[in-house]
């Protein structure tokens, strides 16, 4: 047991939180000093963009249309600037496995045969203090090869070889995600900067040992000026490490409406650091949604599962996404397979294994580099459909898509978007969100659920569309209004359907559905409240200023 005790504080950092075992491991005095160092650098910056965001948001929802923008039009337009060359262990990204940075899941995720392992510290992790710390702890356990473990079952979990593990890319918490158990001047750090951060501070050298390097995915990320703040961040890290600038390389998920427009700028603003970009779905579509909630139906979309890839606005984002990548010598990165299969269901496995070989399929022929699943099953799969469109390549950075003709009204072109609202898609909201935000507050942030791997994305969509929907008065394709009291009605039966269980959280999960669905305005981020209210041990609200300015 390490000797830390409540509200202690080690230069500078108050650290709040009920220790956890091994703990004083990563929370040295040496990192926390570090991690201030990087904190109080950029502070002040990062609250102004997060207002920024916010002046955004507001600009878009009283009706002026994002476009690329005219004072970055000369980086657009010069032929001859590049990213950094791939750096060791990412030439071949084809197949790249996601998953949060718990015990099972961390040699799990190694031993699949992926080329890549997106380490996740975001979506897929509810950020409680023991995961925060426990994650890292894992991480170096998994880099020292002393992460073998049995399970209480009697199962065992070992890592392969050296030579057969992907290389590691960690995503860190978003800018908009304080660290509530870590405090400079009683305010928090930003959940981000501590677990960059932290993995930085503990294994870059060790990487490098290894042969690989610090590797990031950059999430959330709004404008070219949130990516400069990161870009700001590794300069300064490596100069305090001692470690050669352009070590650290970054990819950047392409998850937000606004970054759609900014690709090419993101990729320079990082250009001594990037390594690629990659093509999400239902953050994207949250964000869209998000934006452009109160504009009207030409901005309502259909069920969400209906919103596929092949959608014409969807299509556009990608296809730009690939040229904007190889025009620029990045890799791009495609969409997540989220399938889970189910061993006692061939049938259902077999549908759901084609689905995602066309899928990928589509995309290796549109030209990305590789790829991401959920599931170790899915890496065949998934490595095939590249197998057999690589050959002997590792990539493609040969293609470079000068097909494709940017278009920034293409990006928003809601109204091409085909499908319907049904029932079942609200009902399906309804249900997925809440059974996801229960796990999530017991502390499990990646969550199987009709045989799909979901994160907070899909809770986020969930609830964005439920809100649009009521707010626009959208119709069902059976007629039906979506208001407000239909939504609670349905809310009522399908909570009642749930099957409880002793400790289960689902009262409480209702309870942050019902505020971020059903609230006049619309929350920008739900985990923001339920990390607020039931993850921090102070169990409080989220400030105002937290709201707004995320």
């Amino acid at each position: 047991m390490n000797s830390f005790t409540d509200n202690f504080t080690i230069n500078g950092i108050t650290l709040t939180a009920q220790p956890i075992s091994r703990q004083n491991e990563v929370l040295t005095p040496d990192a926390l000093e570090f991690v201030g160092k990087l904190h109080r650098a950029v502070a002040d910056r990062r609250q102004e963009l997060m207002q920024a965001r916010h002046a955004r948001r507001n600009q878009i929802s009283s009706g002026q249309d994002p476009r690329f923008l005219p004072q970055t039009e000369g980086i657009r337009n010069d032929p001859s600037w590049r990213v950094a060359p791939p750096a060791p262990g990412l030439e071949d990204r084809r197949v790249e496995i996601t998953g949060p940075v718990d015990k099972k899941m961390t040699i799990n995720a190694l031993n699949s045969g992926a080329k890549v392992w997106l380490a996740d510290m975001e979506d897929s992790s509810t950020p409680t203090w023991r995961n925060v710390i426990q994650g890292q702890l894992n991480l170096t356990d998994a880099l020292e090869r002393r992460i073998d473990f049995t399970s209480p079952e009697g199962k065992e979990y070992k890592l392969k070889a050296a030579e057969d593990l992907p290389t590691i890319v960690v995503r860190p918490r978003g800018w908009h995600l304080p660290e509530k158990h870590m405090l400079i001047d009683g305010k928090p750090i930003a959940g981000g900067i501590v677990d960059f951060g932290l993995y930085f501070f503990h294994n870059a050298r060790r990487l490098l040992a290894q042969g690989k390097g610090p590797y990031f995915y950059l999430p959330k990320i709004e404008n070219h000026l949130e990516a400069r703040l990161w870009n700001d961040i590794f300069i300064l890290a490596q100069d305090l490490l001692g470690i050669p600038q352009g070590t650290i390389r970054a990819t950047v998920l392409i998850e937000t409406i606004t970054a759609a427009f900014e690709m090419e700028e993101i990729l320079y603003e990082l250009r001594d650091h990037a390594s690629g970009l990659n093509a999400g779905r239902w953050d994207y579509i949250f964000s869209l949604i998000k934006n452009f909630r109160t504009r009207g139906p030409r901005f309502v979309l259909p069920d969400r599962g209906q919103v596929t890839m092949t959608q014409p606005f969807m299509r556009a984002y990608t296809e730009q996404l690939v040229r904007a990548c190889h025009r620029r010598g990045a890799m791009a990165i495609g969409g997540m397979a989220a399938a889970v299969p189910n061993r006692k269901d061939e049938a259902a496995n077999t549908a759901s294994f084609e689905k995602v070989r066309a899928d990928k399929t589509r995309e290796a022929n549109d030209g990305f580099d590789g790829s991401w699943v959920a599931h170790p099953d899915l890496v065949p799969v998934c490595r095939e459909v590249f197998d057999e469109v690589l050959g002997d390549k590792p990539n493609q950075l040969d293609r470079s898509r000068e097909d494709v003709t940017p278009d920034d009204r293409a990006l928003i072109d809601i109204a091409s978007t085909e499908g319907t609202i049904t029932e079942a898609g609200v009902r399906l909201n309804i249900e997925v969100g809440i059974r996801y935000i229960e796990s999530w507050l017991r502390g499990n942030g990646a969550v199987a659920i009709h045989n799909l791997m979901e994160d907070a994305a899909t809770a986020e969509i969930s609830r964005s569309q439920l809100w649009q929907w009521i707010h626009s008065h959208a119709i069902t394709d059976h007629g039906d209004i979506i208001t407000r009291e239909w939504v609670e009605d349905m809310l009522d039966e399908e909570f009642a359907r749930l099957e409880r269980f002793d400790g289960d959280r689902f009262a409480d999960a209702r309870a942050i559905f019902e505020e971020v669905t059903l609230a006049e305005e619309f929350p920008t981020f739900l985990t923001i409240p339920a990390y607020a209210r039931f993850l921090t041990e102070a169990r409080e609200e989220a400030t105002e200023e937290e709201l707004v300015a995320a």
